[in-house]
């Protein structure tokens, strides 16, 4: 009975087998059952010996998934198994959003989520004022004529433009109206006077620095009537003080005029304060657009106030950066499967040849998007915005080139605020006309509505943003007024579909008030005066 109770502890079919062993046989029949209990105890660890040390792997290394394809597969038995990516490396937003709609239909958001967004004491606020060494009874005689070709964007021709200046007031030069390249990528043939109101840029400046519109006839004979054959100085970037009067200027005084180009970022931070005041001359007073820029941005910022009467006129302007160049160039992927790879194949061939297949070149979408570098989805803004507490009945204005995929992508930016508006919609086609296919002059529109918003919301960095947020804190008494989110935080947020919406309210809050402190930095040696304009090109109001 002892040996049925033993096999009884086991699996069953062995007290069977037993009870069918012959009386004469019992010594032996003992010694049986005791083999055949052990092998069932062996047959018993061995089944459960695989289930022990998978437990003991998920322990030790942490959550895994299975896949067909793993980077770095293990087998166990027919299955594959790989880690899971670490959180924020997968694009799931649109599954955070299903999850967390119905919550922001029914949250009651407040419309005063505009006018509490900026806290700013009394004694925080700055106003423009130039450096005292900036005004100076009359002009010395020129030592010679200085061009420069501005080349890039809006924005990359506005540095070049008051660095410009700030260069030719540094010698002592007259400065001819800059000369804008046309760039492959931009492809706008736009002049000076076709972005900027060239008279009133001449009128600021002279007495401070003489500016002509061309080169005089006597000059240009010197040269043969060719403008290539003045000796043209390829300064390095962010060039200093010494380099400029120890370089430039011998061979300005021996030859009467010569060219730096291309002249973009060639100036340093840091210079005296009297050419620092230049470049707050010039780029937050001369720089005044051309009047048909003018009156159509004008209008288009009136109509957006009108938009926003609910909310006593202010609204949120955002600069979206989800063109296809840009979704390429940053190497993210996002949910469009082989039909999104194949296109960003295509675009990253058509405008870097190779760059992205080079020997070598290792390219991680997954610690891209950690690391905070992937352009935010247009869901992913209105998801931000929503969780700051901007409720669907706030206007916003988008500034942005053409959207990737914008039929798809741009529906839930619209769903979640109704009121949205780009130029294309506040200007009618005979009004956008004039400007089509000038990419600085749509540009300079768009400018011009995110300068006067109560919200301005960068996404991507960049010069825009950049001079924006400059020129913000210029008008808003130091303040910048703007959100610029740490992204390597918010798509941890935008990575977890169980996510608790007063959760993730808590985190865009976080955002938003990191903003807000943020919104007033004076500028640091290494940084620039168009981000920064305190304290070259503005004074605390209890100091001025």
């Amino acid at each position: 009975m002892h040996g049925r109770r033993r096999l009884g502890d086991g699996h069953g079919c062995g007290a069977a087998a037993a009870s069918s062993s012959p009386r004469g046989a019992r010594p032996r029949g003992k010694l049986v059952l005791w083999a055949a209990a052990a092998a069932s105890r062996r047959r018993g660890a061995l089944l459960v010996a695989p289930l022990l040390y998978l437990a003991l792997m998920l322990v030790m290394v942490g959550r895994w998934e299975w896949d067909l394809e793993p980077p770095v597969p293990v087998r166990v038995g027919v299955a594959i198994l790989r880690r899971a990516p670490p959180p924020g490396s997968v694009y799931r937003s649109p599954q955070v959003f299903h999850e967390l709609w119905a919550f922001m239909q029914a949250d009651v958001n407040h419309s005063s989520a505009l006018m509490t967004a900026w806290h700013q004491k009394a004694t925080q606020k700055w106003k423009p004022c130039l450096p005292k060494r900036l005004l100076q009874a009359e002009l010395p005689p020129s030592n010679g004529y200085l061009i420069i070709e501005a080349n890039g964007g809006l924005n990359q021709q506005r540095m070049s433009i008051c660095d410009a200046v700030a260069v030719a007031g540094l010698l002592n030069a007259t400065l001819v109206i800059p000369i804008f390249h046309f760039n492959s990528v931009w492809r706008d043939s736009s002049k000076f006077e076709d972005i900027f109101d060239e008279e009133y840029f001449t009128e600021t400046l002279k007495n401070h620095v003489r500016v002509v519109k061309e080169l005089p006839p006597e000059i240009l004979q010197r040269f043969d009537n060719n403008i290539s054959n003045i000796l043209n100085l390829r300064s390095k970037a962010l060039s200093s003080k010494t380099y400029y009067l120890q370089k430039v200027l011998p061979k300005l005084l021996e030859l009467g005029a010569v060219r730096i180009a291309p002249f973009s970022n060639r100036l340093a931070h840091s210079v005296p304060s009297s050419i620092q005041g230049l470049r707050c001359l010039t780029n937050y007073e001369a720089l005044r657009f051309s009047k048909p820029i003018r009156s159509l941005a004008e209008r288009m910022v009136h109509r957006m106030i009108n938009n926003s009467s609910i909310n006593g006129g202010k609204y949120i302007s955002v600069h979206l950066r989800f063109e296809e160049d840009m979704v390429a160039f940053s190497c993210c992927t996002y949910d469009g499967g082989q039909q999104e790879k194949n296109e960003m194949d295509k675009a990253r061939e058509r405008s870097w040849r190779g760059k992205f297949r080079r020997p070598g070149r290792v390219i991680s979408p997954e610690a891209n998007r950690r690391n905070g570098k992937c352009p935010l989805t247009p869901l992913e803004v209105g998801m931000m915005l929503r969780g700051m507490g901007f409720g669907n009945t706030t206007s916003v204005y988008v500034a942005s080139g053409k959207i990737y995929n914008a039929e798809k992508y741009m529906a839930p930016l619209r769903q979640l605020f109704p009121l949205l508006e780009t130029k294309e919609t506040l200007g009618s086609a005979d009004e956008l006309a004039p400007f089509k296919g000038h990419s600085s002059q749509l540009a300079a529109l768009d400018y011009t509505v995110c300068a006067h918003s109560e919200v301005f919301v960068t996404t991507q960095g960049g010069n825009f943003p950049h001079f924006l947020m400059g020129h913000r804190r210029y008008l808003n008494e130091g303040h910048s007024k703007t959100i610029n989110p740490d992204k390597k935080k918010l798509v941890l947020s935008f990575n977890n579909p169980n996510i608790r919406w007063d959760k993730f309210k808590r985190n865009m809050q976080e955002v938003l008030h990191h903003s807000d402190l943020k919104g007033i930095t004076l500028r640091k040696p290494d940084a620039s005066l168009y981000t920064f304009p305190m304290p070259d090109c503005m004074c605390q109001q209890a100091q001025a």
